[in-house]
């Protein structure tokens, strides 16, 4: 219970800062962006770190590179697919979601099993 509460505040005050920078930018589209996902990350390995130390905070670290590195793979194939070649939404989403898992897949076993 201790651990939820440490990562509730924690994460809460992040994600007010990430919203602040987030506002203070043009467009207001980071915002978002800025709000969610560094500072639940920030949250999550900061607590892995003082819970099970570094080593398993590094980890969940090149784990979270990983995926980062998987969505933008999925984001540079929406972007090409809807922007570029005028393809529907829904499949595009699909197909893009399916090439996602498979670039995670491909840097877990290339890369973050050999750790």
């Amino acid at each position: 219970m201790g651990q939820m509460l440490i990562r509730f505040l924690l994460g809460g005050t992040i994600v007010c800062a990430f919203a602040l920078l987030g506002d203070l930018l043009r467009p207001k589209g980071f915002a978002g962006l800025f709000a969610a996902a560094p500072s639940v990350a920030l949250a999550t390995l900061s607590l892995a770190a003082f819970t099970r130390g570094t080593g398993y905070a590094l980890l969940e670290a090149r784990s979270m590179i990983a995926g980062a590195v998987a969505l933008i793979a999925y984001a540079v194939g929406c972007v090409y697919f809807l922007g570029m070649r005028h393809r529907k939404a829904a499949p595009t989403a699909i197909l893009m979601m399916i090439a996602w898992g498979i670039v995670a897949g491909c840097l877990y076993v290339g890369v973050l099993r050999r750790w």
